[in-house]
C-alpha cells in the first residue's frame, strides 16, 4: 500500500504527541501520522495548571503516588515501575525543559508556562518528520485481518497503518468507536469539581481558606460507601467560596466519589471538621475539654474576642451563631448544652450540597475503555491485534498534583517501546 504508515495515533494531546515522539527516538525509520479533530495541538496542555502546566508530582514512593488515581491505581503501579514519575523528570530535562519542584512536590517548567512544553513537542515532532493532520474527524475504525492492517476512516479519505494508537482523552465519539469494535466503555461522569450549596452560612465568608477533614453524607446523614473517604475522610486545604466549597480536600473528595456523587445526582451532605493538629483531628471529647477550659480561664471574655482554636475570625464567629450562641456572650454565660453544640459544630458542621461545578478549566472525566481489557505492560489492546489505548481515554483518572499528566506520559513510553520493539 502506497500510504501506508507505521502508525497512525489520534488525538494530539499530550499522550498522543509524546507517543510520537518516544517511538520516532526509538526507531526513525517509522512513518507516523497524527489525527487531530481540532484546529491545533496540545489544547489541554496549553491551559492546565493555569497556564504553568503541572507535567507530574515529585513523590518518591510509587505505592504512595498510585493512591493518587482513584481508578488504576493498581494497573499503574507496575507500568510506573517502568517509567515513573522520576524518567519523566529526567526525559524533560534531557529534552532542554528545565523543570522546579514546588514545596508541595508539584513539577512544573521553570519557565511557569505551558508553552515550553508545547514548544518542545512540536519542535521535536518537526525534526523527527511526524505528520499532524489537523481538523480531521474520524468516523470509523476497522482492522483488515488478513492483512494485519488497520483503516482509519474520515470523511477526508481512509488511511492504513500497521498499528493504531488511541491518545483521544473522554471522546465519546472514539468511545463509541470502540466499543463497536468489541472494547466495553464504563460510562463517564464528570470528576474534580466543587460543591455548591444554598446555605447561608458562607454568605461574607468567601476567600477563606484553612486545614479541614470532609467527609461525604447521603441526604439521611448515612456515610457514602467511598473508599478512602468513608472512614476516616479527606484532610487537606479546604477554600469557602461565594457558592459553596472548594480547594484540594473538596476535589480529592469529588475525585474518589465521583460515581456515587453522580448516581445521587449530586445532591448529598457534605460534614466538615474544622479542627486538626497537623494530620490529626481533634476528638469531640478533646474539643468539649479545650472549651470548658477556655469557661474557667477567660470567663469575662466575649466568645468573638477570643477563640481557642487557629480559625479565622469570621468562621469562628459564623460557626458561634451556627451553634447557638452569640458572639457577645461572655465565656461564663456559655452553658453545658452550648459548649457541647459548639464542639458538635466544630467537629462536624453539615452542608447540604445541591450540584457541582466545574474545577476551572481541568474537566476530567471518571470513565473510558474498560481496564480489564488493556494489557499494562505496553498499554495494548487484549482484545484487537496492534491496537494502543493511553491517557483518560481509559477508565483512568487522578486528583490535582501532575497525576493525569503522569498517566499520560507511562502510556505513552511504554507505547513507544512496544511498537519499536525495545523492552522496558
Amino acid at each position: 500500500m502506497r500510504d501506508l504508515y507505521d502508525i497512525i495515533i489520534i488525538g494530539a494531546g499530550a499522550c498522543g504527541l509524546f507517543t510520537a515522539i518516544n517511538i520516532a527516538e526509538k526507531d526513525l525509520k517509522k512513518r507516523i501520522l497524527i489525527l487531530e479533530k481540532g484546529k491545533e495541538a496540545l489544547t489541554k496542555v496549553r491551559i492546565s495548571g493555569g497556564g504553568r502546566c503541572n507535567l507530574t508530582n515529585a513523590q518518591v514512593d510509587l505505592r504512595e503516588f498510585v493512591k493518587n488515581y482513584p481508578r488504576g491505581n493498581r494497573e499503574l503501579l507496575g507500568a510506573f515501575n517502568r517509567f515513573s514519575n522520576q524518567d519523566t523528570i529526567r526525559w524533560f530535562s534531557d529534552h532542554r525543559v528545565p523543570l522546579k519542584e514546588e514545596a508541595d512536590k508539584r513539577i512544573f517548567p521553570q519557565s511557569n508556562s505551558s508553552e515550553s512544553v508545547i514548544d518542545c513537542f512540536l519542535s521535536l515532532s518537526r525534526k523527527y518528520g511526524i505528520e499532524i493532520k489537523y481538523e480531521h474527524n474520524v468516523n470509523r475504525l476497522s482492522y483488515l485481518q488478513e492483512e494485519g492492517i488497520w483503516e482509519v476512516h474520515s470523511s477526508k479519505g481512509t488511511i492504513p497503518a500497521r498499528a493504531l494508537v488511541i491518545t483521544t482523552g473522554s471522546n465519546p465519539k472514539v468511545w463509541t468507536l470502540l466499543a463497536q469494535l468489541g472494547h466495553t466503555i464504563i460510562p463517564p461522569v464528570p470528576s474534580l469539581f466543587t460543591f455548591a450549596t444554598d446555605d447561608a452560612f458562607i454568605k461574607e465568608l468567601s476567600g477563606i481558606s484553612l486545614n479541614a477533614n470532609v467527609k461525604l453524607l447521603d441526604e439521611q446523614h448515612r456515610p457514602l460507601k467511598v473508599p478512602l473517604v468513608e472512614k476516616q475522610g479527606i484532610m487537606g486545604g479546604l477554600l469557602i467560596t461565594h457558592w459553596g466549597f472548594s480547594g484540594p480536600a473538596i476535589l480529592k473528595a469529588s475525585s474518589f466519589a465521583a460515581r456515587i456523587l453522580a448516581e445521587c445526582n449530586y445532591k448529598f451532605v457534605l460534614q466538615i471538621h474544622w479542627l486538626s493538629q497537623g494530620e490529626q483531628l481533634l476528638s469531640l471529647t478533646e474539643v468539649i475539654s479545650s472549651l470548658q477550659e477556655e469557661k474557667q480561664k477567660h470567663p469575662r471574655k466575649e466568645l468573638q474576642n477570643h477563640c481557642p482554636f487557629p480559625l479565622p475570625k469570621k468562621l469562628w464567629n459564623k460557626l458561634l451563631e451556627r451553634s447557638g450562641c452569640l458572639p457577645h456572650q461572655l465565656w461564663t454565660e456559655l452553658s453545658k448544652a452550648q459548649i457541647h453544640s459548639l464542639a458538635q459544630e466544630l467537629t462536624g458542621s453539615t452542608f447540604s450540597i445541591h450540584s457541582k461545578a466545574t474545577f476551572k478549566e481541568e474537566f476530567v472525566t471518571a470513565g473510558g475503555v474498560s481496564l480489564k481489557e488493556i494489557d499494562f505492560k505496553a498499554f495494548r489492546s487484549k482484545l484487537l491485534p496492534n491496537l494502543y489505548i493511553g491517557g483518560e481515554a481509559l477508565d483512568i483518572d487522578a486528583v490535582t498534583g501532575g497525576y493525569n499528566f503522569q498517566n499520560a506520559w507511562t502510556a505513552g513510553y511504554l507505547i513507544a517501546c512496544a511498537l519499536t520493539n525495545e523492552s522496558q
